[in-house]
């Protein structure tokens, strides 16, 4: 069993009497995660939104019911929540309720959950995102020796739960995910319009990995405006498909002021969609793949900690450029990731003189525990 990095943070909240909200990518482990979350206590309900009867049970419920409802239980879970129409309006009754229960709900999709549950509940949530496995995780459950000799494994396979306990069946498993649940989601949303066009903009993001990505040209490539490819890309974000790195740019003139990366927060969900699992020695994307691992392995790592860092990635008009940058407090950190231990690379100059305060880190093979950790 791998333990997940939250858990007892989110047994720690309970204290708070605050609703909890769970959110992540379908197949990540949410529904084992609220089984490990009973916390020793007896009287638990739990309910799956994806059961209209137990939907039923929520929807559109006055304060006096959902108190006769919950009231009775030590603890309530709440799966699948964005099954629930206007789930915001009904988490903020209950947590107004201010009862003893605890309440525990979660969400594979951040759509209609962010949109319903920010405005009505605020103040009354604590929130929480759940990614695939991290590699400090598995490797709390094995060892970091374990794990770092199956780099290569998890930088084209990935870390979904079930691509990692079961990997005799991974390609089946990335292309199902790929296939079924990735886009689930999306095509029931009501601003889409064009399914196909969700699916040929994660392709052409893929094939794009590690490099800046321009909207015009992706408008060009799929034969639609520049706003829908960006309202697009920010559907596939609430969806934990893709994330964003902005550029970073405060003195330079040169420096790219409104470029965009966008990442993905699975190699093997990426791998899938170009239906590409070749081994590293075959492949030419090898830098790319290691730089999305390890950006996203930070995503997750600032995430679970509770660190509020902003990541951003930085060039200038000349090509000079930095993998990653992460400013917390005023301070900056860089980083480059080479999958060549043995490559060189130095911090540019035209950085340095404007941020010299700044460190820099090449990451690679050889040194990445400390800095996903």
């Amino acid at each position: 069993m791998v333990e997940r990095a939250i858990k007892n943070s989110i047994l720690a909240d309970y204290r708070r009497r605050k609703v909890i909200v769970l959110l992540g990518a379908r197949q990540v482990g949410k529904t084992t995660l609220l089984l490990e979350l009973r916390g020793g206590k007896e009287k638990v309900l739990s309910l799956n939104c994806d059961n209209a009867d137990d939907v039923l049970l929520i929807e559109d419920k006055t304060t006096t019911e959902l108190k006769h409802l919950l009231s009775p239980y030590e603890l309530v879970f709440i799966d699948e929540a964005q099954r629930v129409k206007n789930i915001g309006l009904t988490l903020k009754k209950i947590g107004d309720l201010k009862l003893e229960t605890q309440v525990v709900v979660t969400g594979s999709s951040s759509l209609d959950m962010a949109n319903e549950i920010s405005e009505p509940a605020t103040g009354r949530l604590i929130e929480y995102s759940l990614y695939p496995f991290s590699l400090p995780e598995l490797a709390g459950s094995s060892s970091e020796r374990e794990e770092s000799r199956l780099l290569e494994t998890r930088m084209i396979y990935g870390l979904y739960p079930e691509v990692v306990t079961e990997p005799e069946d991974a390609k089946r498993t990335l292309m199902a995910l790929t296939n079924n649940y990735l886009y689930k989601d999306l095509f029931s949303y009501k601003g889409i319009k064009k399914p196909e066009l969700i699916q040929k903009l994660v392709r052409a993001l893929a094939l794009q990995l590690g490099s800046e990505v321009s909207y015009n040209e992706l408008s060009n490539l799929l034969g639609v405006d520049k706003s829908t490819v960006e309202n697009y890309i920010n559907l596939l974000e609430k969806c934990f498909v893709v994330f964003r790195l902005d550029s970073f740019s405060r003195n330079l003139r040169n420096e790219i002021k409104k470029g965009k990366k966008v990442y993905f927060y699975d190699n093997g969900i990426r791998n899938a969609v170009l239906s590409n699992f070749a081994p590293l020695e075959l492949r030419n994307d090898v830098g790319a793949l290691w730089e999305n691992l390890m950006v996203s392995e930070r995503v997750k790592r600032n995430s679970y900690s509770g660190n509020y860092a902003q990541l951003y990635f930085w060039r200038t008009h000349e090509q000079q450029e930095i993998d990653l940058i992460e400013e917390q407090d005023g301070i900056l950190r860089t980083f480059e990731f080479k999958w060549n231990g043995k490559a060189k690379s130095n911090l540019p100059k035209a950085f340095v003189n404007s941020y010299p305060c700044s460190t820099y880190e090449v990451i690679t093979p050889g040194n990445y525990w400390t800095f996903v950790k």
